[in-house]
């Protein structure tokens, strides 16, 4: 298993890094991806913390825990500076958070996310075709959410992947250890969304090829 989504108590998640890496150790994940929420008051706090804590992490666990940050609700225009930012300071996977129907985010948010070269998009929303359109163009993955309302949406994010040829990762955006996926969890989060038993396999792959391309 591979979870590229997910927040300690540096945001707004309720585990330490390390009791994060653990739980997940322990139920078979071979690489996470801890993704605070950051916006220009914390990113310079936040992401070497995560990193230092990777390093220390990957020395002796069988999980591969890789640093991240979630760009969180940042007007549009401000996101390429903060996704370069973020690398310059240790993130490994970069995620943009979508425009999302149960939050406020700001309308454009999908559009300069991709066009910046966010790693992941998060739950996109009621992304419009054109941009799923610039997603596949770009190598953009759009991400299958499993948390409750960012989910409402998946069906719609996984048509329009299908039909523009946009790859599509699962995760689980996780704030506590209730929220951490099983296997079987996971596969049925995809034939919700539409997309077949087989789906999730193909999503999983998706993952490693992303964590591939970023080590």
């Amino acid at each position: 298993m591979i979870d590229l989504h997910m927040h300690s108590l540096f945001s707004d998640g309720e585990l330490l890094p390390a009791e994060i890496a653990r739980r997940l150790e322990a139920m078979g994940y071979s690489c996470i991806a801890i993704t605070d929420h950051v916006d220009s008051s914390n990113l310079d706090f936040v992401v070497p913390r995560l990193a230092a804590a990777a390093g220390d992490l990957n020395k002796s666990q069988a999980v591969k825990v890789l640093p991240g940050a979630e760009i969180t609700h940042v007007p549009p225009k401000q996101i390429g500076s903060m996704i370069a930012k973020a690398r310059e300071l240790g993130a490994r996977i970069v995620i943009v958070h979508g425009e999302t129907i149960v939050e406020p985010v700001a309308e454009g948010t999908n559009r300069e996310a991709i066009l910046s070269g966010a790693d992941i998009l998060a739950h996109p929303g009621l992304i419009s075709l054109e941009d799923c359109r610039l997603a596949a163009e770009r190598g953009v993955y759009l991400e299958i959410s499993a948390r409750r309302g960012h989910s409402l949406t998946n069906g719609h994010i996984a048509g329009l992947a299908r039909d523009c040829g946009a790859k599509l990762v699962l995760n689980s955006d996780a704030h506590s250890p209730n929220d951490f996926m099983t296997r079987r969890f996971a596969g049925m989060i995809a034939q919700g969304a539409g997309l077949g038993e087989h789906a999730f396999e193909e999503m999983l792959g998706n993952s490693r090829e992303l964590v591939d391309k970023v080590l």
